[in-house]
């Protein structure tokens, strides 16, 4: 074989492994499972950094901003069964966005956050049936916002955040008795603007911002031991090839939601917009990645389910712009293959 013909099968072979190599990478993309449908918009103003909460398959969706200056005190109730939002009794308190909040099995509560100059420790109800605000106990940590919350078994839990400091406290508040006590901090990491799910009556808190980093350890807590547990790091950390893809879970200003019994992330933040997805799983401590969120990428968002239907909705589509807010909804179906053109 002379040179010219060696040098033709060499650059032949080489062009065979380039083709390989994207048909592989294209195809790792297309096996990602899950696919995400706009629905009927959000009923109120554009917004980012607002809360929400679900009772009695009702979604609300309170306060945020609409520009870094203004922000809102406005309340909108979303009927599942109809498809519809209407406006609710506006928020008393002063407005503001990156609140807490938490739902019993009958009342939203709802607490801290900033008006873009000032942070605040106010705490209030809201009572769905009768469509008023009652204001309750101040929450005992102080004035902060990027707190995380969840309600378990009779029980809200209120933690972390930021205002000059990253906190890592908790504390709990009985809606019975509309009194706080201190309860067990989280471990590891400080953090603020994290998220938290529920599944089987036990709390995962995953995600924010510490210093500028993004914390890899998440937690989860137990009501009935009162203790901390922590589950596998959400970035490359063991010598274990479970977690080699785990590159794009941490991040800050992200939703959760849960359907079936699995946590999922989506949205958010690490220096620049991040639209990933990932489902988590309790049983396995393990985590899988799926189809990226299909509406334009943001942060601040929010997110909910009911009934095993998992929403995400509103945020901020820069993390410097002040003119790129969203209404839109999106609804995410798991199991389902992803088509663009639904």
């Amino acid at each position: 074989m002379n040179d010219r013909i060696k040098l033709l099968v060499i650059l032949f072979l080489g062009l065979c492994s380039l083709f390989c190599f994207l048909s592989c990478s294209d195809d790792d993309d297309d096996d990602l499972v899950g696919n995400w449908i706009r629905r009927s918009d959000f009923g109120g103003p554009v917004r980012g950094f607002a809360s929400c909460f679900v009772i009695d398959r009702k979604a609300y969706v309170v306060g945020g901003y609409t520009t870094r200056s203004q922000r809102l005190n406005d309340i909108w109730e979303y009927n599942i069964d109809q498809g519809y939002w209407t406006q609710k009794a506006d928020f008393p308190g002063p407005a503001r966005s990156s609140a807490f909040v938490f739902a019993s099995e009958d009342k939203g509560y709802y607490g801290t956050g900033t008006d873009g100059i000032n942070y605040h420790s106010d705490f209030w109800e809201f009572d769905p049936v009768n469509n008023q605000w009652t204001q309750k106990a101040d929450f005992p940590g102080g004035a902060r916002y990027g707190v995380t919350a969840f309600y378990l078994k009779g029980i809200g839990y209120v933690g972390t955040g930021f205002s000059t400091n990253y906190y890592m406290d908790f504390y709990k508040y009985s809606p019975q008795t509309d009194t706080w006590e201190t309860g067990v901090s989280i471990q590891g990491t400080k953090r603020g603007n994290a998220t938290s799910f529920v599944i089987n009556n036990k709390a995962y808190v995953v995600g924010g911002i510490n210093n500028a980093t993004y914390p890899t350890d998440f937690w989860m807590f137990d009501p009935d031991t009162q203790t901390w547990e922590q589950k596998a790091h959400i970035g490359d950390k063991t010598d274990s090839d479970f977690d080699d893809d785990y590159t794009t879970i941490a991040r800050l200003n992200t939703v959760s939601f849960v359907i079936n019994g699995l946590g999922y992330l989506s949205t958010g933040e690490t220096g620049s917009l991040n639209s990933y997805t990932w489902e988590y799983n309790p049983t396995t401590d393990r985590w899988t990645q799926r189809t990226s969120f299909e509406g334009s990428a943001r942060t601040g968002a929010v997110g909910f389910s009911i009934d095993n239907r998992g929403f995400v909705l509103t945020g901020v589509g820069s993390t410097t712009s002040t003119s790129l807010y969203f209404d839109d909804m999106w609804e995410f179906k798991p199991r389902d293959e992803y088509s663009e053109y639904d």
